[in-house]
């Protein structure tokens, strides 16, 4: 049985990570992603920098399963080559910043006057109007901005600092990817195509808010105090090394107790979920008390205790030691295949499964509009019209 989105087809303009993850997520749903690319300059995550056989890691693990076209969308040919590629298509994916495609001919109205039930997807930093619409944006800055780095701050070292990875552009990308299934739903529903705009700045607060914004949402007056999870998170220090664990019920507060060697704790009233609400100095106070047990037990000593106590924790793994992990190795979450070019390849599994229409994840990648001949030929082009486009320098 294939993958649950079998039979649609996407046309990728987008480049980096906002976009290409999002297809690359598609793709492995069964999708047929077909990545364009201009010919001359190229997607900034070739850059060859933990790369092997011409392949960056940073492309390979946005761009895996996708066929390459290499087009230049400056040359009226090259447009139409877009233009016939579209009307094939089901969804149209660009992160360009505001304006630039409809200035390449390739924006909203001009797709769908060759395919107007397709599902034109606009990424952009900011927006498609608006103060800041035009200006450059790349991840750290919308981490800025959302307050992300502000809020990155533990409370023993109080300087704020950057979530050290790009997850304001993957917050974007999941949202791409869920936006373009419900767009799809809805056209098989009636609705037809239609344009849907996803800002990175929205995109990333609307993930940051759930929790991020809890001291921000309810304004005004009559609201009861509390301390955010950024207050609250902490690496705990054993002897040899740190863990993680955090209690959510009292359950989990005595269930630390006990295992940080400290059993009577369980009946002081205090040292509970009620007993922390009523005052937030017990939760400092149970905070305190159980750091300076825990520094008195190995790390072992200390998960041991911990998940016999059915407390939520564990170890701080090393990127090398995930890889590892028996949980991981048993659900598959790391694949390894064999790339032509590149060699051994680790990718991440999805995180979806599907029971009657699994997953197939797509084990290719490829070079710079290698694509080429294979793509056009399916437009009707025959080997002569490729060949000419390729000496007039329409594509690549």
């Amino acid at each position: 049985m294939p993958g649950p989105l079998d039979g649609y087809r996407i046309v990728d303009l987008s480049q980096i990570v906002s976009g290409p993850f999002a297809t690359m997520l598609l793709s492995d749903q069964g999708a047929d992603v077909v990545k364009v690319e201009p010919i001359t300059a190229r997607d900034v995550t070739r850059r060859e920098q933990f790369a092997r056989g011409g392949f960056s890691a940073f492309y390979m693990n946005a761009n895996r399963g996708k066929r390459c076209l290499s087009v230049d969308l400056s040359k009226p040919a090259g447009r139409q080559i877009i233009l016939d590629l579209a009307a094939t298509a089901d969804v149209f994916v660009q992160n360009f910043r505001p304006g630039a495609c409809e200035k390449l001919g390739v924006g909203p109205e001009h797709i769908w006057s060759v395919n107007s039930d397709l599902i034109y997807v606009s990424i952009s930093g900011f927006g498609p109007d608006g103060p800041d619409a035009a200006r450059p944006v790349l991840d750290p800055v919308i981490q800025g901005l959302t307050g992300m780095v502000s809020y990155q701050v533990n409370p023993d070292i109080p300087f704020p600092d950057l979530v050290r990875n790009i997850v304001c552009d993957k917050a974007t990308a999941l949202t791409v990817a869920q936006a373009v299934t419900a767009a799809l739903l809805a056209r098989e529903r009636g609705a037809g195509g239609q344009l849907v705009e996803i800002p990175m700045l929205d995109s990333a607060l609307a993930f940051f808010w759930n929790d991020g914004m809890v001291d921000q949402t309810y304004p005004g007056d009559g609201v009861t105090p509390g301390r955010t999870l950024a207050e609250v998170y902490r690496l705990t220090q054993c002897t040899d090394g740190q863990i993680i664990y955090f209690a959510a019920s009292t359950a989990h507060i005595h269930g630390v107790s006990r295992a940080c060697g400290h059993p009577e704790w369980c009946d002081d009233k205090r040292f509970s979920l009620e007993g922390f609400l009523e005052d937030l100095q017990n939760l400092v106070d149970f905070g305190e008390m159980t750091a300076n047990a825990f520094s008195e037990l190995s790390v072992a000593e200390a998960l041991s205790g911990l998940r016999k106590a059915d407390v939520p924790s564990g170890p701080i793994l090393e990127k090398a030691e995930v890889i590892e992990h028996p949980q991981v190795v048993h659900n598959g979450s790391v694949v390894t295949w064999e790339h032509p070019n590149a060699g051994v390849v680790r990718s991440a599994r999805p995180g979806a499964r599907f029971s009657r229409t699994p997953i197939q994840m797509k084990f290719s990648a490829s070079l710079q509009g290698a694509d080429n001949n294979q793509i056009l030929a399916e437009l009707g082009l025959s080997p002569g019209d490729v060949a000419s486009l390729r000496e007039e320098g329409i594509i690549g």
